[in-house]
């Protein structure tokens, strides 16, 4: 029998202390409802890197121990049933169930009611804005994204979740597409994972707004900022400072709106972040 001497002993002592020591990597909770976020399997491991389109817009794969897996952002105005991927060249049909969820209710009032109803010259600005976010999020950047999990770009307590149905001053109007972190202003906002910039602007709804490409379709939005700290082009990490969290926009008060995009529809945050412990 072999026996470890103590110089041995000592460094596998410390190679298990340094193990237990990591940190544990969140994972993406999948959730196939209109919102959510459909992990399809499309091929054996074995493969090269397949191609996968939903609603015609390429999606993010990835590669499991089991096999290549399309990610799928569903928009929250997805009918429940089947739904189909479009694999490979010859766009084979691939069909996936999507379950029903409904999102409650939040009423809030806005002081500014050009906030809640804009005069006629801001909708044309109002509408090129729209139309850029769209192209922004849209974009599909062809690289590798080894981590899907995401970090919460501030320290906060989570205020309105996703999907809400709005109604500012007695108006329905589209629902939360976002997560909102409580902070106040000047509170660091950072990269929930790494990524290029690929956008920052001033909006009249989303305010001081900041956009991070993490690859393949896979896109976070930071906006209500006080201050953006970062430029277009620049490579960020996990952890980096995007910009300082304040109320500018359409905003009841200071706080972080955070927005994540897959194959350009917003899907629900709280998928990719550690869930907040039970009590």
């Amino acid at each position: 029998m072999c026996e470890i001497v103590p110089s041995a002993r000592h460094f596998v002592s410390a190679l298990l202390v340094s193990l237990v020591a990591l940190p544990i990597q969140a994972e993406l909770r999948p959730a196939s409802v209109p919102g959510g976020v459909a992990s399809v399997r499309i091929a054996p491991a074995n493969q090269a890197r397949p191609e996968a389109r939903f609603a015609g817009k390429q999606v993010l794969l990835r590669r499991q121990s089991d096999g290549w897996y399309a990610l799928v952002g569903l928009p929250l105005d997805t009918p429940p049933g089947e739904q189909v991927l479009e694999v490979g060249p010859d766009r084979r049909p691939l069909p996936f169930p999507v379950t029903p969820r409904s999102y409650p209710e939040q009423r809030l009032t806005i002081k500014n009611p050009k906030m809640v109803t804009p005069d006629p010259e801001d909708l044309a600005r109002i509408e090129l804005e729209r139309e850029l976010q769209i192209a922004v999020r849209s974009r599909y950047r062809d690289v590798d994204v080894p981590r899907v999990d995401l970090d919460l770009p501030a320290g906060g307590r989570l205020s309105s979740r996703f999907g809400l149905r709005r109604v500012f001053n007695g108006e329905p109007r589209a629902p939360h597409t976002g997560l909102d972190v409580a902070v106040p202003t000047g509170s660091p906002v950072r990269a929930p994972a790494d990524g290029v910039v690929s956008l920052v602007e001033d909006f009249y709804f989303n305010g001081k707004t900041v956009f991070v490409d993490h690859g393949q379709g896979f896109v976070s939005m930071v906006c209500h900022l006080d201050k953006a700290q970062v430029e277009v082009g620049q490579t960020v990490r996990r952890g980096a400072v995007l910009g300082l969290s304040g109320s500018s926009g359409r905003a009841t008060g200071p706080h972080l709106h955070w927005s994540v995009y897959l194959n350009g529809a917003p899907v629900d945050p709280a998928l990719f972040i550690e869930p907040p412990p039970t009590r």
